[in-house]
């Protein structure tokens, strides 16, 4: 075991499915934790999402390398002495049941910090753990709408808000549980006692719209009041979704989504650039051949005179290439990069050089390339693990790890509470 790795040592039980506690337990596991992922007879549902054979999917091996499953059937007469086997030997409990799930089958952390009160217990909710939604499912698609992120997103679909092909939320409250589980492994160092970790769906969504979740009440108070009586008076009447966006109150400046902080077309794609400071955006304008009087003084009309400039930066940006502009703009320091497709990524020489991503022989499917940690420790305090072994094939070793006899795990085995279906 290296003991560099900041997770050595860590026995990490996984209830996860999909994403959210998947992706956590896989950034535990790429720090050096022993994790367990307990799955249905049948296999985490995302297996069979467009399966390649053998029970995965590149959905399934994207969020679960360097793993050990175990089936378990939760409800069958033998799970109970198998749970507690493993729990005995756990530091860290990851779920993301439905609502109640996790209380049925007693592994909240109430229920299990009186025997084990070394335990941490990381849950995932969709709405958070109170309130009157609580109670309620929920998946990142559905609390992107919730919460706002569909519609801060800008992207839309028949004239509605939709979301991105990335489920945002889902991979920010992963990464909010590593980072939660890594704190509360940190405080028992000190303390000597385990905890709960909570985090939600709504509450990452929330997280990644954290410049907008803000209300000056004086300045702002007035208008959101106005505009959510207006909104209650468009809903019923009808007005369109996409007027009900246009008519929400922003705090825009005029000169940032017009010029400096934005997306042009170019002559054979698009250039983003991002000019937050006056030094940046006198840069910015300089290279291009433009004057903006409003940055060094005041304009009579802001909106009028950042219209104009738009039309004409926006012409002047189209004449030439996005590799003729983003050599202009690198060449005076100003932020810019041509706009990628996310299949381009892959064969990109930036992340590859950084070691981004993972590539690797899968038995079933040969020559794969995925994301790589997304944290880097020096002495290889987070590496890719193993890929995770065929479904099934590790119970009657983690069953002996976990203190069985050998007439036991047979026993087990032979009862059907760990068979895999096929």
């Amino acid at each position: 075991m290296n003991d560099e790795r900041p997770f050595a040592g860590v026995t990490v039980l996984e209830f996860g499915h999909f994403i959210a506690v998947p992706w956590a337990g896989q950034i535990l596991a790429d720090g050096g934790a022993h994790v367990i992922k307990i799955e249905p007879l049948e296999g985490e549902p995302s297996r069979h999402i467009a399966p390649l054979g053998g029970g995965e999917s590149r959905h399934f091996f994207i969020r679960n390398r360097g793993k050990h499953a175990l089936p378990l059937d939760l409800r069958h007469a033998d799970a109970r002495e198998v749970l507690e086997a493993l729990l005995a030997r756990a530091d860290v409990v990851l779920a993301n049941m439905r609502p109640g799930l996790a209380a049925e089958m007693g592994l909240e952390y109430a229920q299990l910090a009186a025997r084990y009160p070394r335990i941490i217990v990381g849950t995932v909710t969709a709405f958070g753990p109170r309130g009157p939604d609580a109670a309620l499912a929920g998946m990142d698609y559905v609390v992107q709408a919730r919460s706002g992120l569909m519609v801060t997103g800008g992207r839309t679909k028949d004239e509605l808000p939709a979301t991105g092909e990335s489920p945002i939320a889902d991979y920010m409250t992963a990464s909010l549980l590593a980072f939660g589980v890594a704190s509360a492994l940190y405080r028992r160092e000190r303390t000597g006692r385990g905890g709960r970790v909570d985090t939600s769906l709504l509450l990452s969504a929330l997280a990644l719209q954290n410049n907008l979740m803000v209300r000056v009440e004086k300045l702002d108070g007035g208008r959101h009041a106005q505009f959510r009586n207006w909104l209650a008076d468009a809903r019923r009447g009808g007005v369109p979704f996409a007027e009900q966006v246009e008519r929400m109150p922003r705090n825009r400046v005029a000169a940032s989504t017009a010029i400096y902080i934005r997306t042009f077309a170019t002559k054979d794609a698009a250039l983003a650039i991002a000019c937050g400071s006056p030094s940046l955006r006198k840069k910015f304008i300089a290279a291009i051949g433009h004057e903006d009087p409003a940055l060094t003084g005041t304009v009579p009309d802001v909106d009028a005179h950042y219209a104009a400039l738009k039309r004409a930066v926006d012409a002047t940006m189209a004449s030439r290439t996005t590799a003729e502009w983003k050599a202009v703009l690198d060449g005076v320091g100003v932020p810019a990069s041509h706009v990628a497709l996310p299949v381009e990524i892959l064969d990109d020489e930036q992340p590859t050089a950084n070691e981004m991503f993972h590539r690797f022989d899968h038995p079933t499917v040969g020559p794969v390339t995925v994301l790589g940690p997304a944290v880097h420790l020096d002495e290889g305090g987070f590496a890719p693990g193993p890929h995770t072994p065929a479904f099934g094939s590790e119970a009657r070793a983690i069953l002996a790890w976990a203190g069985f006899a050998e007439r036991d795990v047979q026993r087990l085995l032979d009862g059907g509470a760990l068979t895999p279906t096929r």
